[in-house]
């Protein structure tokens, strides 16, 4: 109890910026969906303020309205107060989980699953053969499935399947560089781009091995924690953190590189944020974080800052095709990247064209989609018809949460449209212009 006060004393230091303007109202993709005050963020600190003064009476009921959040960062992206409501709502949840506990099926997937990534990473590979029976293929541009068998959880869902193989470990240095003359990059694979679109860090390798990079990446890679962030469980978080931070500080590189919007956000702001909290402690620790977050990069971003995206010649396969673009939310709204992504298409010789909101979240949020896929599904759809209004045949995004909620909304409108990664974009063009 000690320590919860003294979190608590925390969220009310930054609870007082917060000036209850109305300014997340207005850019609230959930509110906007349901006009229901305690789901927007000006809402939800009111409501953890009631946590604060109640000393927790109605910690469950707090619990639930918090759950109802996108995590999209929205409301913060706009604050004229520059309130992280992100990390307000995530201390709070740390505080509620401490104080009720995980949920059963919680405890079980990120203690013994999510917090050991060798056995997460085997339990994956070895559930993959079994999607067959569960799961039907559909005919469809998006390559997703249904279950054979409706569930509360699975029905109406178009899934994107995990990967036949998994990106895993099959490599772990290559050394491309010229004389020893070139960039030094690690690449952080992580869950989503590892065990359901290995195409993507198959691709980046291949555009960083055109760019003439060493390539490194560390064995035995897992998660990047925040999906036990988001539920409020800090101990599996700092176990991964702590984990990946000497994995990945063992030799010196130039960049720690990533093709996730999200697994970008939580190494540059939350890995640093959270032991920065603590109060001194772990000072070794949050400094190799630290050097670890002013390093870490999306793909895009070092493609277009590091490397001349123009330097091959010829007529690329596809040339002039219409394309649009999708901004994760992470990736713009909370780290300031958008134009490097369309730098990364044009520069392949496609037809860009802009959506009328390309930086409108489409609903996925992470655990938000499993627990309310009903309003996931109607923002998500909103995204869709979006898309669609462009005339585009493929539609490209920086994150592969944001590649499955869009695959799903747009197999659900029988929609010819391919869902790629710019770095896929990008080594595609590769392909096609490359002497054979």
């Amino acid at each position: 109890m000690e320590k919860l006060a003294l979190d608590v004393k925390v969220l009310e230091e930054q609870l007082a910026l917060c000036t209850r303007c109305g300014m997340c109202q207005a850019n609230c993709p959930l509110y906007a969906k349901t006009r229901q005050e305690s789901d927007v963020s000006r809402g939800k600190l009111a409501l953890i303020g009631g946590l604060i003064d109640q000393m927790f009476d109605d910690a469950k009921g707090v619990r639930a309205r918090l759950d109802r959040c996108l995590l999209c960062g929205s409301c913060a992206h706009k604050c004229p107060s520059r309130v992280d409501t992100q990390g307000i709502i995530l201390g709070a949840k740390s505080i509620i989980t401490q104080y009720l506990g995980l949920p059963f099926a919680k405890q079980l997937i990120f203690k013994n699953l999510l917090a050991n990534p060798k056995i997460f990473s085997r339990l994956m590979s070895a559930a993959a053969p079994f999607q067959k029976i569960t799961f039907r293929k559909e005919d469809n541009f998006q390559g997703t499935s249904c279950a054979r068998v409706a569930s509360p959880l699975l029905r109406h869902r178009h899934m994107v399947p995990l990967a036949t193989t998994p990106f895993g470990n099959q490599i772990q240095e290559m050394d491309f560089r010229e004389n020893g003359k070139g960039v030094t990059v690690a690449f952080f694979v992580g869950c989503l781009v590892d065990k359901v679109f290995p195409e993507i860090a198959h691709s980046l390798v291949e555009v960083l091995a055109h760019f003439k990079a060493r390539i490194l990446i560390p064995k035995d890679q897992g998660c990047c924690g925040i999906p036990a962030l988001t539920s409020g469980d800090t101990k599996t978080f700092e176990k991964l953190l702590a984990f990946h931070v000497e994995l990945f500080s063992r030799q010196p590189i130039d960049y720690l590189v990533t093709a996730c919007a999200t697994c970008s956000s939580t190494i540059i702001k939350r890995w640093p944020g959270l032991l920065r909290g603590q109060g001194g402690a772990n000072g070794q620790l949050l400094e190799k974080a630290g050097l670890l977050a002013e390093k870490t990069v999306d793909i895009s971003w070092l493609l277009a800052k590091r490397f001349d995206l123009s330097s091959l010649k010829g007529e690329p396969a596809g040339a002039g095709e219409i394309i649009t673009y999708h901004d994760p939310c992470h990736l713009r709204k909370s780290l300031g990247v958008f134009e490097e992504p369309r730098q990364v298409i044009r520069s392949c010789g496609h037809n860009l064209v802009e959506m009328s909101s390309p930086d409108q979240c489409c609903g996925m949020g992470g655990s938000f989609n499993l627990d309310h896929y009903d309003l996931s599904s109607r923002i998500g759809k909103e995204k869709a018809l979006d898309i669609m209004a462009t005339g585009c045949s493929t539609v490209a995004t920086s994150c592969p949460a944001c590649m499955m909620q869009i695959s799903d909304m747009l197999a659900r409108e029988n929609a010819r449209i391919r869902v790629k990664h710019p770095v896929q974009i990008y080594a595609d063009h590769l392909k096609a212009v490359r002497p054979k």
